[in-house]
């Protein structure tokens, strides 16, 4: 298609979707002048020499389209009811005549109709990802319990949250918070060749945690260790409920151990936790 700039007089060939965006005005590259290109459009040029491309009236009814080519089926939806006079939406693609015309014959697809999304589908999977997502966080936190029970900001949180449900926190053992508050060794009241130690021991930890091992060392006035014995918590708390508690936060507990005396050069004796 030819079209003409009416200031310039500048011949312009064109295609069709060059006038879709300015409504069928252009710019004239010469010129810049804006000019309606539907004024002197042209299919084909005239015989040279010319001057001027015929001018076409533009204030005229528009013309009848009345050579058609396609119309597509309006899309039904499922929910509605069949009308009657109309074919059902499954129905397979017809043609549909226009004219006697065979050139004038259209061809209407049958279009896919738009599946309906289950929101039952979306429920049941953002359920189990939910789930999934709890069962590795529980893991993690298992993984993890004791750095979690021991931390000062996450472990008071987990021991009320536990309390509330019923629940009881697994032992985190800490023997460095440990702290000996008193010590004192005394003749065995009955066996005449032992000892008696006692021991008071303070949890400055803020959980509970289990009973330790106690390691006593007793040595003589140079330092060299004459005797040396490991406690386990059962021997020195007898009743197995207490040991399942543990040593509770903040807590202090008194400890008595029985030792056999090394006779008179032990003169000190050290105490340690595992």
């Amino acid at each position: 298609m030819y079209t003409q700039c009416p200031e310039c007089l500048t011949v312009y060939k064109l295609e069709a979707e060059l006038l879709v965006p300015g409504c069928g005005c252009l710019r004239c590259s010469h010129c810049d002048a804006v000019f309606n290109a539907l004024g002197t459009l042209a299919a084909h040029l005239p015989p040279e020499p010319f001057t001027r491309l015929p001018d076409h009236a533009l204030d005229q009814d528009p013309p009848l389209a009345d050579v058609a080519v396609f119309r597509p089926r309006p899309v039904v939806d499922e929910a509605m009811e069949p009308v009657e006079g109309t074919e059902p939406a499954d129905e397979p693609a017809v043609v549909e005549e226009i004219g006697e015309d065979f050139s004038q014959l259209t061809f209407t697809p049958r279009f896919a109709k738009p599946r309906r999304r289950r929101s039952w589908h979306t429920a049941a999977w953002v359920a189990v990802c939910t789930v999934l997502v709890l069962g590795l966080g529980a893991q993690l936190a298992w993984a993890k319990r004791d750095v979690l029970v021991a931390d000062p900001t996450i472990g008071p949180l987990i021991e009320t949250g536990c309390a509330v449900v019923g629940c009881r926190l697994p032992l985190v053992s800490a023997p460095t918070r440990l702290r000996l508050l008193a010590r004192d060794v005394e003749q065995h009241p009955s066996v005449s060749d032992g000892l008696l130690i006692t021991a008071s021991v303070r949890n400055d930890a803020t959980f509970a945690q289990p009973y330790p091992v106690v390691t006593i060392v007793l040595s003589d006035a140079n330092g060299q260790r004459l005797a040396m014995r490991r406690f386990q918590p059962e021997d020195y708390v007898g009743d197995a409920a207490t040991r399942a508690r543990g040593l509770a936060g903040g807590a202090t507990t008194a400890m008595v151990f029985e030792v056999q005396d090394p006779g008179q050069r032990a003169v000190a004796f050290a105490f340690s936790f595992d």
